[in-house]
């Protein structure tokens, strides 16, 4: 039986073997650094400035916290003088800092699982972070220019970022955060999305795999098929995050061996007050039944859309993991006491 890791790895390739399904998030260990700790984030219920600025707010039943956008709150009121309101925060952190971080990681058996570093928010979220949604939107029609300018201060920002993740804790995968859609579009028309955000996108993710990291994660919980030959192009591996509405099993058949999918179990299919695990059970076996039966292995890992091993209702994510255990030891003659041995610990964040 294959480990985690390297099951996950041949579900991605191009020709791969995958001897299962790769059980949402098993195969790869999402890690801190310390930019994410020394930039504030709220706990549920509660508010908090993060290090860029921006009030965010994570309120009680939901998957994470989210601006405030509140006129006393906008960071940014005016894109055509953002310099004068966003400032790049500090990445220099004492060698000592970095040190704990690295034991954390040293603490994760590598030929289990892909380390990676969890990196939010992305180029897009930060310009409506910064100045809300619908300006953010108006602004790409009506400011391009100074669009441009500000993704590529975001960019050399991440690439900095980037190297300093890299030069410390070596990762061989990243996990990366940008929501490009609502459920059933994306927020930009592919052409326009595509002109502010792919060459950027493209650096990025180029500079990571040149540093050593094997596979990118791409996390957007969202509809964006119409991205996917972009997402391919610009050095996505796996995109989590592809929601019921994109037509996964079709995806999967289309761009296997290209790109990787993760996800297909929507939250609020199984993340909802009231849940049962025979909830659970029912979308894992469907989940994994509706691309198996199209395509077969390779090319898709079921998963909660969530962009981290977890969910709103406590249960909800292990209750999933148990429902795709039992189907690949149906499946696939399987021993799930085998199954688990080759993975680290299954657990939620």
């Amino acid at each position: 039986m294959l480990t985690a890791k390297e099951n996950l790895r041949q579900t991605i390739i191009s020709g791969g073997n995958p001897d299962r399904f790769v059980n949402q998030y098993e195969g790869i260990q999402i890690l801190q650094h310390p930019f994410n700790v020394n930039s504030p984030m709220p706990a549920p219920g509660e508010e908090a400035t993060n290090s860029w600025g921006v009030v965010n707010a994570w309120p009680e039943g939901t998957p994470g916290p989210f601006p405030m956008h509140t006129p006393d709150k906008i960071l940014c009121p005016d894109i055509e003088h953002w310099r004068d309101y966003i400032k790049a925060p500090s990445l220099d952190f004492p060698e000592a800092e970095w040190e704990k971080f690295q034991a954390e990681w040293e603490a994760v058996d590598g030929n289990l699982a892909f380390k990676a570093p969890f990196v939010p928010s992305g180029l897009f979220e930060q310009t409506h972070n910064f100045l809300d949604m619908v300006p953010a939107l108006m602004a790409f029609i009506d400011c391009p220019d100074e669009m441009h300018d500000l993704i590529s201060y975001l960019t050399e920002w991440e690439l900095k970022l980037a190297e300093t993740i890299c030069d410390h804790l070596h990762p061989d995968a990243l996990f990366h955060h940008d929501d490009w859609g609502s459920q059933d579009a994306t927020f930009l028309d592919p052409g326009m999305w595509a002109e502010f955000f792919f060459e950027p996108y493209k650096t990025i993710y180029g500079y990571w795999h040149e540093r050593g990291v094997e596979f990118i994660f791409h996390h957007s919980d969202s509809y964006a098929a119409t991205l996917v030959p972009y997402m391919i192009d610009m050095g996505m591996d796996v995109w989590q995050g592809c929601m019921e509405t994109n037509d996964v099993p079709a995806l999967v058949e289309k761009y296997k061996g290209k790109i990787a999918f993760m996800g297909n179990i929507d939250n609020k299919d199984v993340d909802f007050d009231g849940w049962t695990e025979d909830d659970c059970v029912e979308v894992a076996n469907r989940a994994c039944e509706d691309v198996y039966n199209r395509t077969g292995l390779g090319g898709y890992i079921p998963c909660i859309n969530q962009g981290n091993p977890g969910s709103v209702y406590p249960g909800t994510y292990m209750a999933l993991a148990n429902g795709i255990d039992d189907w690949n030891a149906h499946a696939f003659s399987l021993n799930k006491a085998e199954i688990a041995k080759n993975r680290v610990e299954m657990k939620p964040w």
